[in-house]
């Protein structure tokens, strides 16, 4: 896995507060295969581990997601670009 590289200020911003609002969009990132990933979430929390920050987030099914912040391409929901 390639090291974290951390995301800005105001692009966080909008993550949590996607997380507060429990808000549902379709999030697209990157895997680490290299793969692009998908998906209409739930945004749930923010969370620290291994060194890096991930948005854990559920699909309509209650299925988990754990995406590092830095591999996603799509903006949060609300997210103003400065």
């Amino acid at each position: 896995m390639s090291e974290y590289i951390p995301i800005q200020c105001g692009l966080h911003d909008s993550y949590e507060l996607a997380c507060i609002r429990n808000l549902v969009d379709k999030v697209i990132w990157r895997g680490d295969d290299g793969q692009i990933h998908r998906h209409k979430l739930r945004f749930l929390t923010i969370e620290i581990k291994d060194g890096g920050e991930y948005l854990v987030a559920a699909d309509q099914d209650g299925i988990p997601f754990h995406i590092r912040l830095d591999r996603i391409e799509s903006m949060p929901p609300g997210h103003q670009k400065a």
